[in-house]
């Protein structure tokens, strides 16, 4: 039987973000990264991966460079509560992250955006960023959600056993911590994208 261990402490500091400031997040990325007639490329390194919940026209394997995946970010809601907070992954500074872009056609982004923000921008915790995304068809300029680093949810570099405790021990409106995690590390494998950190955690949590 699993060890239950206790997870590192979680700032208590937290809000969601009004919708109107969702929207203002939205419409300001928008401005200084799409011209309004062109398809959008979006960058999914972790859930995206697996349930992007968005019609695409395309998808591709795709590397960011300055960034790595990364479980980093205090999920207080959809993979744990506020009082037994989860982690799920971040885009942190350093290295680089394959994953996979999805196309996204331009008469699509209207409707696609705001379910987008709402769901990757609940808690302002990451930055939108238009970022230079390689892939073997050539660079694409990619959405990308990178974690912010002053946000109160970012957990920073945690100890393994304050990881693997708080993956365990995460519950939320999306269900178990544990499932996310593992969800994730079987899309990456499925693609062929190496994740050894990930893959190392996942055997950890099956010990």
């Amino acid at each position: 039987m699993n060890a239950v261990l206790s997870p590192a402490p979680c700032p208590s500091t937290f809000r969601l973000l009004t919708s109107e400031e969702r929207q203002a997040s939205m419409h300001a990325t928008l401005a200084c990264g799409w011209n309004g007639s062109e398809d959008v490329w979006i960058f999914g390194y972790g859930s995206l991966i697996w349930r992007p919940e968005f019609d695409h026209a395309e998808q591709r394997l795709g590397l960011v460079r300055g960034y790595h995946r990364s479980l980093c970010l205090w999920s207080r809601i959809n993979r744990g509560t506020p009082e037994n907070p989860g982690l799920v992954f971040g885009l942190d500074r350093g290295g680089a992250c394959r994953g996979m872009v999805f196309r996204l056609r331009s008469d699509d982004v209207a409707m696609v955006f705001p379910a987008l923000w709402e769901r990757e921008m609940a808690s302002g915790a990451y930055l939108p960023r238009w970022l230079r995304c390689e892939t073997v068809h050539g660079d694409v300029r990619a959405l990308v959600f990178v974690m912010d680093r002053d946000s109160p949810s970012y957990a920073g570099q945690l100890a393994s056993d304050a990881v693997l405790a708080a993956v365990r021990n995460g519950i939320g409106k999306y269900g178990r911590c544990v499932e996310y995690v593992a969800s994730t590390a079987r899309a990456l494998r499925e693609h062929g994208i190496a994740d050894h950190r990930l893959e190392r955690i996942v055997h950890q949590l099956a010990e």
